[in-house]
């Protein structure tokens, strides 16, 4: 029912969405696309607004940070970039002719073993045109009943109100219909395994694609299977030969939609936002520092793994004293003890409620430390 809500939306609205998101970004800033790691942070954390408006405006936050002055430590280098291209180029060649081979081994040792898969010219003209091209080409491959690689194919996803248009490294359709999730990563499978948090990052980074893909499916006549568990390609070993692993991403998938439909409606942020709200990256640091904290943040040292604006957040995360910077398990210990300032206070007995249970292990705790060092309190 909300997905159909969301269709009936007015063109009008739409419309002076986009032109209010526009007018966000700045009218010379080219959008950033949302892409799924991105939008799997953006889930991970979905009670930070801030993240939400910018992302949905398609701020650039990397240059945002460093227009604060405080640049993220996000990027890649150029030589691990060229390197990963090459390694997905060879696991692509000769019609992507080993990674089918990977996928029938891996996931459908059952079927027909790939001869010669089909590789459908994906090309169209903008993100709408490749999504429309690429839904066609799913279903094409569906009903042809073949193994077919979609190299790059782009899928699209409602995203708190906004279209977040996502490009995996390849979808496999298998003879029986079903389709298949390939990430393609560069780090190295030693003996079979990979760094765990490399590869909790994929299957995150997977999930959204196999929801962008469900939605995609839902909308054919016959409904073809969406495989949960996908296919992570990596070197092998310490060379450039490809292995592959079956990751099974049902729980981040569900985690993923959960919290995507939990995020505030873009519009509803961009509401409350002062009028002539603007976060260019051209803007005097003064006024862009009064437009992003104009927007409510939920700052977690978690974020300093996934959003470019984390260690801006921080900085005033720590000022104000909240325990959030902390860590979300220990804010969710607290309870109603937002502050650093109270927590200290109810441990030493001058504040809070002392039938409060963390207030009681505060204060418990207070006393074996002072009793330890031979002091006395509460």
């Amino acid at each position: 029912m909300r997905e159909q809500n969301r269709e009936r939306v007015p063109p009008a609205r739409r419309t002076g969405l986009r032109q209010r998101l526009a007018e966000l970004r700045g009218p010379a800033v080219p959008p950033q696309p949302l892409d799924a790691r991105a939008l799997a942070a953006l889930a991970a954390n979905p009670g930070c607004k801030r993240r939400a408006i910018l992302d949905g405006a398609g701020v650039n936050k990397a240059a945002l940070a460093s227009a604060l002055g405080s640049p993220s430590a996000f990027g890649q280098s150029q030589f691990a970039f060229m390197r990963g291209n090459a390694f997905e180029a060879r696991v692509k060649a000769d019609g992507g002719a080993e990674l089918l081979r990977l996928v029938h081994e891996k996931l459908d040792a059952g079927a027909v073993p790939p001869t010669a898969g089909a590789v459908p010219d994906l090309s169209a003209v903008g993100p709408e045109g490749r999504t429309a091209r690429t839904a066609l080409a799913l279903r094409e491959a569906t009903e042809a009943g073949v193994w077919t690689l979609l190299d790059h194919p782009l899928l699209a996803l409602d995203v708190a109100g906004s279209p977040a248009f996502l490009e995996p490294d390849a979808v496999v359709v298998h003879p029986d219909g079903s389709w298949t999730v390939v990430e393609i990563k560069s780090f190295p499978m030693l003996d079979g395994s990979a760094d765990a948090a490399k590869v909790g990052a994929a299957a995150r980074q997977a999930a959204v694609y196999v929801l962008a893909l469900e939605r995609v499916a839902a909308r054919l006549a016959a409904t073809p299977e969406v495989r949960h568990t996908v296919l992570l390609v990596c070197p092998k070993d310490f060379s450039n030969l490809p292995t592959a692993s079956a990751v099974d991403v049902r729980k981040q998938r569900s985690v993923t939609r959960r919290q995507l439909d939990r995020l505030t409606r873009i519009e509803d942020i961009a509401d409350l936002l002062p009028e002539g709200t603007c976060f260019s990256p051209d803007l005097p640091t003064a006024d862009l520092t009064a437009a992003v904290e104009s927007v409510p943040a939920t700052y977690a040292p978690e974020c300093l793994s996934a959003c470019e604006l984390a260690f801006h957040c921080r900085d005033h995360s720590r000022a104000e004293g909240a325990v959030t910077s902390l860590g979300r398990s220990l804010r969710a210990e607290l309870g109603g003890l937002t502050t650093i300032t109270d927590v200290l206070s109810a441990a030493h007995g001058k504040s809070g409620d002392p039938t409060d249970p963390a207030v009681a292990a505060l204060c418990r705790a207070a006393q074996l430390r002072a009793e330890a060092l031979g002091h006395t309190t509460c």
